[in-house]
């Protein structure tokens, strides 16, 4: 039975960027109002996009369609905060990084005692994660945890997945896919499972300490892409040398476009 959202609730500001609508938040105000919805059981969805996402959904329709039906979509690279901040003079401190915001959330979840389901990656993966959860924030009660097939699920298959969702009375959903599978499974899952579900996907291989975290000061200048691209060359180049390459393409089409208005 699907929970119908509460009016009361807080809902974040949203603003343009390159056609996504990126809610104004900070790591607090954003597992404030994740936790809320949570501790209600509200279907409610979540994605930390950052260069690579964003760009892909200028790119597809489709995508960029079920990206804009999710509740909140939070600037997860620090490229993407200064553009906020550059166009729409929206003063982020800083960037809401979806693995650190999962701390966040799970800080408060295990505070409020609230149920969280791991859904995709490796099943090893899963199991190194959940151990991190329970050590650390040991009020969170992992309610179920379910293996990626790294396929399009059948129509029963979905169907049994929600209900298996459902049925564990989970609050929260982390869903780790990889983007784009998890922000389409996030949008398409909306008014189906009853909870609070969030795409964050590389926080699953992070805290199971799959793999490392580029050093802080690569993150504060946006080098993250740099450090993940020496770690995962064969992988990640193409993924960076087009995304990021159109970003700064989108970047200065949009910073150029009032120049272009104004002498026209």
């Amino acid at each position: 039975m699907h929970i119908e959202k509460s009016h009361q609730l807080r809902s974040p500001s949203k603003k343009n960027l390159f056609t996504v609508h990126y809610s104004l938040v900070n790591y607090e105000s954003a597992s404030d109002v994740l936790v809320e919805h949570a501790s209600q059981n509200n279907s409610y969805g979540l994605s930390a996009l950052a260069v690579h996402g964003l760009i892909e959904s200028v790119w597809s329709k489709e995508l960029n369609e079920k990206v804009n039906k999710i509740d909140m979509v939070v600037p997860d690279g620090q490229p993407v905060r200064w553009a906020l901040n550059y166009f729409h003079k929206a003063k982020l401190s800083d960037r809401v990084y979806g693995p650190t915001l999962t701390l966040y959330v799970l800080k408060k979840a295990s505070e409020q005692n609230l149920k969280v389901f791991l859904y995709g990656s490796k099943k090893s993966t899963l199991v190194k994660f959940e151990a991190f959860i329970r050590n650390n924030y040991p009020g969170v009660q992992i309610c179920g945890i379910h293996a990626d097939r790294f396929r399009d699920a059948t129509e029963e298959e979905d169907l049994e997945d929600i209900q298996k969702i459902n049925e564990s009375g989970a609050h929260i959903v982390l869903v780790g896919r990889g983007c784009p599978r998890q922000e389409r499974w996030v949008a398409d899952h909306l008014g189906k499972v009853n909870a609070v579900m969030m795409a964050v996907g590389a926080a699953f291989d992070f805290h199971a300490g799959n793999v490392s975290q580029a050093p802080s000061w690569m993150q504060n200048l946006g080098l993250e892409w740099l450090y993940r691209l020496v770690k995962e060359p064969k992988r990640l180049w193409r993924r960076y040398l087009y995304t990021n390459s159109y970003f700064i393409y989108l970047f200065i089409k949009y910073s150029l476009k009032p120049l272009i208005i104004r002498t026209k």
